[in-house]
Formats: structure tokens, C-alpha cells, sequence
């Protein structure tokens, strides 16, 4: 989620026993032709149809866009670069760890002061991990919040150390003046709305750094990008804020735990901006930083919440709660066999053992049970999951956000309409019942049925991602471990419609919208052609058996420190405007 958690949270020796390993020797028809570099379309493929498919400018502020020349290279003279390869594709990453803190002094040469703006989920955790790891390197630079005037994050941030009185507390726009570094946190819809006023105050040579890239895709929408002379740089963490803050304390005790991170170069005006995007993310605690592009992030990012990070689970839980109701399962049970069963017991398979060990350890019925349910279910998915992506891609879901921001507010003599709630319903009655006497540890039961239209989603997303040119660590951590190892551990301890609720505005606008879709097709498809008995698309199953994603997970795997996520009873996950009004 535009906070989204990492290849992290579980210790590689129960990662994919040798007996997992998969035979990479019979590759799926997604992946007969190797795959070209980044953003070079492979259009040869038997599931995934290929796409076929300004404004004004303000002195200063932004100009029409040009596409920067991407690479997934990138050269550092502060950090160790090592090689990977994933599914036969070399990538390159940065390994984090505290012992490198020594570094970031040489890594933020040039940089007196980091201006943290907003205190939502983000926010925070950056800031206190960006303060402790700079301190502990014995560095001078200054880590500054700045929120709005008359904001209540004012306290928030007192809270835990920043003051007026030294120098690290203050108003956005001053402290945007004053930082060579501005690290912009504040909801999507917000910096979608004061980006010139923000680009104005920012000193010539600074550096812009995002954590999502949402605000390129609005200016790119637009025919705009950012002004020429400021370097505009990202790290995204895959996790959100309170897991980024929780699991950095834990790395105090346990050197690499943390949230992996992407990081990007979109404009370098001087030569620091890698060096700097490295510091970044090895100072907020990132055991592993690859690289990314700008424009890849948001695309897999705002695309990944609408399928398996949020929309589409909440849509297949639905459909199939439904469905096991109305064939007189109870409805308790249904509910552990639909949204215990995805949020627990797979999500803990996949993360510790990989896709193919859910698959391997049902019985020779519950196999059936899956294959049928994955037939039917993997291109109905496709449909949907292709046309988010292309929605996201052409700016549709930009706009989308940008004006459901503004609903938000009163304008125009209409009056404001922000989100409600959407926990009362019977499904999710039901799931506080079951919660409130679940015994601590029950991960639910491995329903076959309900695996193997989870796991069609799943590779449906990654083919999708694929085909349109990711490379294999982001597919991995936007499809695979941030569902599996952030956001479904969430869902497990507190339920689909409490995440729906409380997470991002981005998120839950995209979840609301596009899971209606998931359950839709699911109903009057998947589930049609399993009651007419539809042949298994054998195909499609050895295409699963053997896909080259399982081979690159396991690598992924080998990547992880030996500290997993929790969700205890006080774990801080609810949306900055329900909590405190927003920055």
C-alpha cells in the first residue's frame, strides 16, 4: 500500500524445503520466451492479450513531461551493490543493516537538514528512524517535521522528541524552505492538491523524496513532471508505518530486522541522488533496497491494492462466504474457511514455504478441489486484474483518488462526503464473533477450495505484472510478500473490513471500488463453470507447477532476516484523519 511490508518477516531456515523446490525445466506458457529488460513488453503469451493501447505550466513549479531514461542499474561508491538473479534475470539490491550506519554521513554529503512533512502512517516512523539511526552515527544532520498550522500532530510528534524548542518541529512550509532534503508524506489527495505551493518553497539543488510515487502519475496525467531544478528521489517501504517503526526497534536487539524497501532515481541534478536514496532506506532500517523506476512503482503499488493486497481479497472472501452459506455451511464456519483461511493458514504456507506447498500438502481430494477452483477462477481474475492495471496505467484511478479527496471537503455548496464504515454486515458481525473466542495462534483451516482461487488471484496478478514489463523483486514484494507478510496478518488479527476502513485513502477508495468486480465475476463465472462441472484446464495447472516465480521466491527468501512481523492488541493501524485530523 502506498505503505505497504517486506521480504522480511520470516527466518529463511523454514523457507521453501529442497523437496519445494520447483522444475524450473518446464516453463508456464507466461514465461516460454524470456522475458525482456524492464519496460520492454514480451507481447508473446497464451494468457494475457497485449495492450494495444497537457496542461498549462507555471514558472518554476512544473514543465511538460518527459520520460526519464530508466534503468534497473545503478552505481554507488558509499554501499556494497550485489548481483541477484531471479527466474534468470540479474537484478541489483543494497543488503541493509546497522552496521552500516557509519556510512550515511558520506551517504548524505551535502544534506544539513531532512524536512519530514505529515504525520499519517508514514510519517512517524520515518522521522524517529531516520533521528535514532543519524544519531547513531554520530551525524549533525537535522531531522525536521513539518505539519500544518494548528494541527494536533504537533503533540503527536512532541510525543516522541521533536520540539520547536531544538529545531525539529515546525510549519510545513517553513521547513520545506529550510531542508535540502524534503521527504513529502502526506496523503496522495493532498500532495495532488499543494504541489506547486510545495515545489515553490523548495530551495534549487534540494531533493524531493517520495514514498510512493502517486504524485508522478497525477502530474504525468496532467503533461507535467517536476521542476527541472530539484532532484526527485523515492524509497518506498513494503510495509506500513507502525511495522516500519516496530520492526527497526527490533533491529536494535536483532541487526537486519526491518521493512525492505524499493528505492528510485527520477531526476538527478547533481550526482547524489542514488547515494542519497540508498542512505535513506539503509537509515530507516531496510534489510534489502532494490531498485526500481518512479513510474514502475506506482503503477505495481495502486494496482496491487485494488487486487490481492485488499480489493480482491475482500471480494473473493465475499463471494465465497456467500456461496458456502447458501450450500448450509454455517456461517461461523464459512467464515473460517474463507477469511481465517486466507489471512491465516495460507498466507502463513505461502510465507514460509511458498505457493506450491499449499498445493502439496492437501490430500489427493482437496488437490482436485483446488485444480477446480483455480481453472475456473485464474482468467476471470485476469479480466479484472488486467483492466485495473491499464486503469491505473492511463491515470483513471489517479483522477479517481484525486477527486475523492475532494469529496471529502465542503465545496461548491455540497456537502462533504468522506467514506463510511462498511463493518456491519452480516460477514462481518460473524468475524468478531469468531475473533473474540479464536484461540491465540488458530491461523483457520487449509480450505482447498477457497486455495485455489486465492492462488489463482495471486499468479493472475503476477502475470499481469510480468507481461507489463516488472521486474521480478517488485512482482514478488507487491504481489507475494506484502499480502502475505504485512497486510493479511492485519486482516487476520483484526479482520478485511477493519483494514478497508482504516487504511489509506488511496487503498480504500480502490478496495470499495474494484472488490464489487472480484466478487462479480467470481459469482457469475469461477463459480458457474465449477457447478456446471467445467473441464479442469489441465494447462493451466502445470503452468502453476512450474512457473520460474516459485524458483525467484525462494531466492527472495534466502534475503530475509530471522524476525517476523506481529500485530499485538495495541498495534497502531488506524487512518491520521480518524485518529487526529490530517496534516
Amino acid at each position: 500500500m502506498a505503505a505497504t511490508t517486506s521480504m522480511m518477516m520470516t527466518s529463511s531456515s523454514k523457507m521453501f524445503p529442497k523437496t519445494l523446490t520447483p522444475n524450473l525445466g518446464f516453463l508456464s506458457s507466461s514465461s516460454s520466451n524470456s522475458l525482456k529488460p524492464l519496460l520492454t513488453r514480451n507481447s508473446t503469451s497464451t494468457t494475457v492479450v497485449p495492450s494495444s493501447i497537457v496542461g498549462s505550466t507555471r514558472m518554476m513549479v512544473a514543465v511538460p513531461a518527459i520520460k526519464p531514461t530508466i534503468s534497473l542499474d545503478f552505481d554507488t561508491d558509499v554501499f556494497k551493490k550485489e548481483k541477484t538473479t531471479l527466474a534468470g534475470h540479474d537484478e541489483y539490491i543494497v543488503r541493509g543493516g546497522r552496521d552500516l550506519f557509519h556510512l550515511l554521513p558520506e551517504a548524505f554529503k551535502g544534506i544539513k537538514q531532512i524536512g519530514v512533512i505529515g504525520w499519517g502512517s508514514q510519517g512517524p516512523a520515518q522521522a524517529q528512524n531516520l533521528r535514532d539511526s543519524l544519531a547513531e552515527a554520530k551525524s549533525d544532520v537535522v531531522v525536521k517535521i513539518g505539519l500544518r498550522k494548528g494541527s494536533r500532530s504537533f503533540n503527536e510528534a512532541r510525543a516522541v522528541g521533536f520540539t520547536e524548542e531544538t529545531g525539529t518541529l515546525g510549519d510545513i512550509y517553513e521547513t520545506i524552505s529550510g531542508s535540502d532534503l524534503v521527504l513529502l508524506l502526506i496523503s496522495d489527495a493532498a500532495q495532488a492538491d499543494n504541489y506547486e505551493k510545495i515545489f515553490s518553497h523548495m530551495k534549487p539543488n534540494s531533493i524531493l523524496g517520495l514514498s510512493h510515487g502517486f504524485l508522478l502519475g497525477h502530474l504525468q496525467s496532467l503533461g507535467l513532471d517536476f521542476p527541472k531544478n530539484i532532484s526527485v528521489i523515492a524509497v518506498c517501504p513494503k510495509g506500513m508505518g507502525p511495522s516500519v517503526r516496530r520492526l527497526y526497534v527490533q533491529g536494535k536487539e536483532i541487526n537486519g530486522a526491518g521493512i525492505n524497501a524499493s528505492f528510485a532515481v527520477h531526476q538527478d541534478v547533481d550526482g547524489r541522488a542514488t547515494e542519497v536514496s540508498l542512505g535513506w532506506s539503509v537509515a530507516l532500517g531496510s534489510p534489502f533496497t532494490f531498485v526500481t523506476t518512479l513510474e514502475q512503482e506506482y503503477k505495481s503499488d495502486i494496482f496491487g491494492e485494488r487486487g490481492i493486497l485488499l480489493g480482491a481479497v475482500h471480494g473473493i472472501v465475499e463471494s465465497l462466504f456467500r456461496r458456502y452459506t447458501e450450500n448450509e455451511m454455517h456461517e461461523e464456519l464459512a467464515y473460517k474457511n474463507t477469511v481465517e483461511c486466507v489471512t491465516g493458514i495460507i498466507s502463513r504456507t505461502i510465507s514460509t514455504e511458498g505457493m506450491l506447498a499449499v498445493y502439496n500438502s492437501l490430500s489427493e481430494e482437496g488437490k482436485k478441489e483446488f485444480q477446480a477452483a483455480y481453472s475456473a477462477s485464474y482468467y476471470p481474475c485476469m479480466d479484472i486484474l488486467y483492466e485495473c492495471y491499464e486503469d491505473v496505467a492511463s491515470g483513471s484511478e489517479i483522477r479517481s483518488v484525486v477527486l475523492a479527496g475532494r469529496r471529502f471537503y465542503d465545496k461548491e455548496g455540497l456537502p462533504a462526503f468522506p467514506m463510511g464504515k462498511i463493518d456491519q454486515t452480516r460477514m462481518w458481525i460473524v468475524g468478531e464473533r469468531v475473533r473474540s473466542t479464536r484461540p491465540a495462534g488458530d491461523l483457520g483451516p487449509l480450505n482447498p477450495f477457497t486455495a485455489g482461487v486465492f492462488v489463482a488471484l495471486m499468479m493472475a496478478q503476477i502475470e499481469v505484472l510480468r507481461k507489463k514489463g516488472h521486474s521480478y523483486s517488485e512482482i514478488i514484494n507487491e504481489s507475494v510478500i506484502e499480502s502475505v507478510d504485512s497486510l493479511n496478518p492485519f486482516m487476520h488479527a483484526r479482520g478485511v473490513s477493519f483494514m478497508v476502513d482504516n487504511c489509506s485513502t488511496t487503498a480504500r477508495l480502490g478496495s470499495r471500488k474494484w472488490a464489487p468486480r472480484f466478487d462479480y465475476i467470481l459469482t457469475q463465472q469461477a463459480l458457474v463453470a465449477v457447478d456446471n462441472k467445467a473441464p479442469i484446464n489441465q494447462d493451466l495447472i502445470s503452468n502453476f507447477l512450474s512457473d520460474p516465480i516459485h524458483g525467484a521466491i525462494q531466492v527472495c527468501a534466502q534475503l530475509r532476516p530471522t524476525v517476523d512481523i506481529s500485530v499485538p492488541a495495541d498495534a497502531d493501524f488506524v487512518r491520521p484523519e480518524l485518529r487526529q485530523s490530517s496534516n
